[in-house]
């Protein structure tokens, strides 16, 4: 509160001033000028008041996303932006924010002073005053529904992509894998019966060779299946099957699982395969020493949240790239509505957090 008070002051004496050149001075265009200098510097208090905000009371307000078109004159542009609400919320705002900001100022010194009025008063005009601020500074309920829909498209868009890019590896895994040793099992039990009575010994042997590739098909399968959606994470969940990963990595893994109670299938698995492929690319590119895995379920007030955390000491560098390996387990979080993050400096340490909603 005490650092709120000269942004909100300036804004104040700058709003006033700048306004009321610019209305009596609009006869001789100059007035259009200043208070384009005026509309400008508005949304400008706006930001700054938004991360004032965030930075001392820890809520974040989202910025609206304002679209003035492309079309039209800079001067055409420029009273669109001069007439859209959110310009008038934000004046709004911080011509109402300046008389509060002067009560929470002698407030706040006093409960620096007088403890209850710190501890009993203070949280409670902080709530006011982030209750203003996101009623002005936010986006609107058309706003936020709007948003709430591209965010959802792109998901939705990013979700499609990786079904679609899980579907061709499962058909190539097929068709490379268990498909060929079928056909090889076919070829091979055709010559053994051929052979059958002429050369039963050779026929046998072409019936043991198609056993081999028929126990070899049918564990190809069964690896597929497992890539597919392992038993151990149906079974057992995620504690238990991120354990069975670590254990089957060449470099130590430290597992943290808190995450009671389970989460939906669909992020246990989303979970698993972020896991999965980061323990995969750390074993092959890293140059790391030890690796931790910590997964968490975190309450919000929009639903809960399962984090999946993996950090390794390795050289680092690692980042998202169209087509890579850490954009698609990225898109594979989106599906459910998920968020992910890379933190990788040059010389590590590398952290790649997924942030997986369980409502979506």
């Amino acid at each position: 509160m005490i650092a709120g008070f000269p942004l909100n002051l300036a804004a104040f004496i700058f709003i006033v001033t700048f306004f009321s050149i610019g209305i009596s001075t609009l006869v001789i265009w100059l007035g259009l000028v200043v208070l384009l200098i005026a509309t400008k510097t508005v949304f400008g208090f706006a930001a700054a008041n938004r991360a004032l905000i965030r930075g001392t009371l820890g809520v974040h307000i989202p910025t609206p996303k304002i679209s003035y078109g492309d079309t039209g004159s800079f001067w055409q542009r420029y009273l669109r932006r001069l007439t859209h609400p959110q310009m008038w919320r934000n004046l709004a705002y911080l011509l109402l924010a300046f008389p509060l900001a002067c009560f929470e100022f002698p407030l706040a010194l006093v409960g620096a002073i007088i403890l209850p009025v710190g501890v009993f008063v203070l949280p409670v005009v902080a709530a006011v005053h982030i209750l203003l601020a996101r009623a002005l500074l936010g986006p609107n309920e058309n706003e936020e529904l709007t948003q709430k829909a591209e965010h959802l498209q792109a998901s939705r868009a990013r979700g499609v992509d990786a079904a679609e890019a899980e579907r061709r590896r499962i058909e190539r895994d097929l068709h490379d894998g268990a498909q060929q040793r079928l056909v090889a099992v076919a070829m091979g039990l055709g010559r053994a019966k051929t052979k059958m009575d002429a050369d039963p010994e050779g026929a046998k042997a072409l019936v043991d060779e198609a056993l081999s590739d028929a126990k070899l098909a049918v564990s190809e399968l069964r690896d597929l299946a497992r890539g597919i959606y392992p038993a151990v994470l149906g079974d057992r969940g995620l504690d238990a099957a991120l354990s069975s990963l670590a254990a089957k990595c060449p470099i130590p893994v430290e597992v943290n699982v808190r995450i009671d109670p389970r989460p939906p299938a669909a992020v246990e698995s989303t979970a698993y395969f972020i896991v999965g492929e980061c323990l995969t690319n750390i074993a092959k590119h890293a140059g790391a020493t030890e690796v931790r895995v910590n997964a968490w379920r975190e309450e919000r007030p929009t639903g809960d949240l399962v984090v999946v955390e993996i950090t390794d000491d390795g050289r680092g560098g690692a980042s998202m790239r169209a087509g890579g390996g850490l954009s698609g387990l990225a898109d594979r979080a989106a599906t459910i509505d998920g968020v992910m993050t890379v933190v990788s400096p040059v010389g590590g340490p590398t952290v790649i957090r997924a942030d997986l909603p369980c409502v979506w």
